[in-house]
């Protein structure tokens, strides 16, 4: 279906032969959604965006830029800005939480929301020999086969910006290993939206 898709926008255009931009999809199942509305036909596509402070990975097709749900995970709350900072202010000066950078070391590096700890989604994947020691360090104790999380961190987690799902597999792996979700919460919005408001952004 999707190559389908592809192969028409890139088809015969009147009558010459030349290749269109490959189209961008909004989801790995979604290239746009055509509905009526009040008698009027509306469809609602993804298209290239450019601007200053932009990222790069708004130009990436998807995968792996696809935009992602409000609703990460059942139980999980999605926050915004304030909210961020409010968790910064409260429970990470209070040392109960942690604001995770889900990014790879070589993007966060480039720069991160200030009193960000980069925990990149990949380590926390089950089949990370470490991922033991990273729960740990998350407060979780072992208990018998599976894990105590009582004294676990509250975390937040984010990444790029809206079309990142990084964070949001982040957070399933945590979720996957028994981490309450009343303890996670994901920032939709990432480094993009934070950085687009204008926010201060920390250079580690």
């Amino acid at each position: 279906m999707r190559l389908v898709a592809i192969a028409l926008a890139m088809g015969v255009v009147g009558g010459a032969s030349g290749l269109a931009a490959e189209p961008l999809w909004i989801t790995e199942d979604i290239l746009s959604k055509s509905f009526d509305l009040k008698g009027e036909a509306i469809t609602i596509e993804r298209g290239p965006v450019e601007g200053d402070g932009l990222s790069r990975e708004l130009a990436q097709n998807c995968p792996p830029a696809c935009i992602q749900p409000n609703e990460i995970a059942g139980g999980v709350a999605t926050v915004g800005e304030l909210e961020v900072i409010s968790f910064l202010e409260g429970e990470v000066a209070g040392g109960t939480g942690l604001l995770l950078d889900s990014r790879m070391p070589d993007v966060y590096i480039r720069g991160s929301i200030p009193g960000a700890v980069n925990v990149p989604y990949t380590t926390l994947d089950p089949k990370n020999p470490y991922r033991d020691e990273i729960l740990k360090a998350l407060g979780a104790v072992k208990a018998g086969d599976g894990w105590d999380f009582g004294g676990a961190m509250a975390l937040t987690m984010f990444c790029s910006g809206p079309w990142c799902d990084q964070s949001s597999r982040a957070i399933a792996s945590l979720t996957s290993a028994g981490y309450p979700a009343e303890k996670l919460r994901y920032y939709r919005g990432g480094l993009q939206v934070w950085s687009m408001l204008g926010l201060t952004v920390a250079h580690p």
